[in-house]
C-alpha cells in the first residue's frame, strides 16, 4: 500500500514566470468513455496526467479496450474488443465521472451496469436527471445494492428531454446515449459549459450529428457508425483559473499559456474587480498585481457565470483582500467544507447555508491542513503559497485527481514546495487540533 503523502509549502515566495495549462479534466473524463462508441480506433491528445485519467484508462482496459500511450499526453484507444458492460464498485467509487460510462455503454450495447459514482464529498449529487433522460430514450433503469442496471428492451429511440435543473453530468450522459439512438433527440435546459462543447466536437469529429452544444437546446440525430479520429482535448479553464489566482495571491507576475481566454471571461471579470491586472493574448493571459487587493461579491452560476469549481480558490484570494466580501454558492451543495481549514490559517470566514462572509485579514499564517476535495485542496495550496510560514496539506490525492504535476509547475514559478510522507502521529495531532478549534 502506498504511503500517504502531503505537500509542504514554505509561503511568501512571489510566483513569476510561465505555466502551461493541461487538458481539461472535466472534458477528458467524458471523452475517454465516449471512445466506447467508436467503431474504429481513436487518438486522444492533450490528455492531462491526473489520477482520474488513470482510473478511466483502467476501466477501459478492464472492459476489453486496447489502450496504448503514444506520447506523454496522447493515447491510442481501440474499443472494438470491448465485450463487457459492467463497471464494478471498486473502480466507480474512485471518481464521480465514472457515471459517463453509463451513457457510453448504453449507447453501444443497449445495456449497462455501473456502480453509483464516488469522487469528491460535495453533498448530495443524485443521478435522477440522468436516469430520467435514459428512460425518455426508451431505457428501463433499476438501482439495486448500489449498482445502476439499465436495459433497452426495444433499443434507444430519440426523444424530447427537458431537465428540471441545469446539469452538466446529465447533459453529457444524454449526448453519449443518444448519439447512436434511432431518430432525433432534443435536450432542453441543457448545460452550456465548454467541456460539453468539447465532448460534442469530439463525437462530431467521428461522424456524429450534434447541433447546439454550448446553448440551452442541443439536437442529436442518431447515426449508425462512428469512425476513428485524432482529437486534442481543450485546455482546462479551472486549472488556468487556479494558477491565475495563485499568481495574484502571491502578488506575482505569471503568464498562463495554452488557454482559451473566452472560457476565462467570468474569472477574469471577478479578479479584475478584486484589483488584479490581467492582459489577454490569443492563447495566454498575463496575471500580475501592482496595487492592493480589494473586496468583491461573488455568486457562482452555471456557465457562462462564475464557475463553482473556482469558488474555493477565489475565497482564498479574498482572505488576503481589504474589506468584507460575500460569496454566494448558486450551484453545488456542501462547497464550503474547506472553510474550517482556512480558519486554521487565520482566515475570518462565517458561513450561513450557501453564503460565506469573508473579512479580509490581509495575510494568512502557515498551518497543518487537509484537503477535503479537489478544489478545496487547490484553495489550500493558494493559501499556503501566500501565507507566512510553513503549510502542510494532507489528503493530496484529492488535488492529484484534477491537477497535473501541480508541485512541478509551482516550483517552476518559484514556489518552495515539496512532498513528504504523512506519519500517523501527525495525523492524530491534526485531528486533536481540529477538535480543539471546534470547541
Amino acid at each position: 500500500m502506498k504511503t500517504p503523502e502531503k505537500f509542504v509549502i514554505k509561503g511568501g515566495r512571489v510566483l513569476r514566470g510561465t505555466v502551461d495549462i493541461s487538458g481539461a479534466k472535466n472534458a477528458v473524463v467524458a471523452i475517454l468513455p465516449a471512445v466506447i462508441l467508436a467503431d474504429e480506433p481513436c487518438i486522444i491528445e492533450n490528455v492531462p496526467d491526473i489520477s482520474d485519467v488513470e482510473i478511466s484508462i483502467a476501466i477501459l482496459r478492464q472492459l476489453g479496450a486496447v489502450v496504448r500511450k503514444i506520447s506523454p499526453n496522447s493515447y491510442e484507444i481501440d474499443g472494438r474488443g470491448i465485450n463487457l458492460w459492467t463497471v464494478p464498485y471498486q473502480w466507480a467509487r474512485k471518481m464521480r465521472a465514472s457515471y459517463y460510462f453509463m451513457g457510453a455503454l448504453l449507447g453501444r450495447f443497449g445495456h449497462c451496469r455501473v456502480s453509483l459514482p464516488g469522487g469528491c464529498p460535495l453533498g448530495d449529487r443524485p443521478i435522477d436527471q440522468h436516469l430520467k433522460a435514459f428512460k425518455r430514450l426508451g431505457a428501463d433503469c433499476k438501482v439495486d445494492c448500489g449498482m445502476v442496471d439499465i436495459t433497452t428492451p426495444n433499443g434507444l429511440r430519440g426523444a424530447q428531454i427537458f431537465f428540471d435543473l441545469v446539469t452538466v453530468g446529465a447533459t453529457m450522459n444524454t449526448i453519449l446515449a443518444a448519439v447512436k439512438a434511432d431518430g432525433l433527440t432534443v435536450i432542453e435546459n441543457a448545460a452550456k459549459e465548454p467541456h460539453i462543447v468539447d465532448l460534442a466536437s469530439f463525437l462530431n469529429s467521428m461522424g456524429a450529428d450534434i447541433m447546439g452544444a454550448g446553448t440551452d437546446t442541443i439536437k442529436i440525430r442518431g447515426v449508425p457508425y462512428l469512425h476513428g479520429t485524432c482529437y486534442p482535448v481543450i485546455p482546462d479553464q479551472i486549472e488556468a483559473g487556479t494558477y491565475m489566482v495563485a499568481a495574484a495571491a502571491t502578488k506575482g507576475d505569471v503568464l498562463v499559456r495554452n488557454v482559451i481566454p473566452k472560457h476565462l471571461e467570468s474569472i477574469i471579470d471577478i479578479m479584475e474587480k478584486i484589483g488584479v491586472k490581467i492582459e489577454q493574448y490569443d492563447d495566454a493571459v498575463r496575471v500580475f498585481v501592482d496595487g492592493p487587493l480589494v473586496k468583491a461579491n461573488v455568486k457562482t452560476r452555471p456557465h457562462p457565470g462564475f464557475p463553482t469549481d473556482m469558488q474555493p480558490q477565489i475565497s482564498a484570494l479574498l482572505c488576503l483582500a481589504e474589506g468584507t466580501s460575500i460569496i454566494k454558492e448558486g450551484v453545488s451543495d456542501a462547497r464550503f467544507q474547506y472553510v474550517e481549514e482556512l480558519r486554521r490559517m487565520g482566515a475570518d470566514i462565517q458561513v450561513d447555508g450557501k453564503v460565506a462572509v469573508i473579512e479580509g485579514t490581509g495575510s494568512l499564517t502557515g498551518a497543518p491542513v487537509k484537503a477535503c476535495d479537489l478544489r478545496a485542496g487547490a484553495a489550500l495550496m493558494i493559501a499556503g503559497l501566500a501565507a507566512n510560514g510553513i503549510t502542510t496539506i494532507e489528503d493530496i490525492f484529492h488535488i492529484e485527481r484534477g491537477y497535473a504535476d501541480m508541485q512541478g509547475k509551482l516550483r517552476a514559478l518559484g514556489a518552495e514546495i515539496c512532498k513528504a510522507p504523512v506519519s500517523h502521529e501527525e495525523d492524530a495531532k491534526h485531528e486533536q487540533d481540529a477538535k480543539k478549534n471546534a470547541v
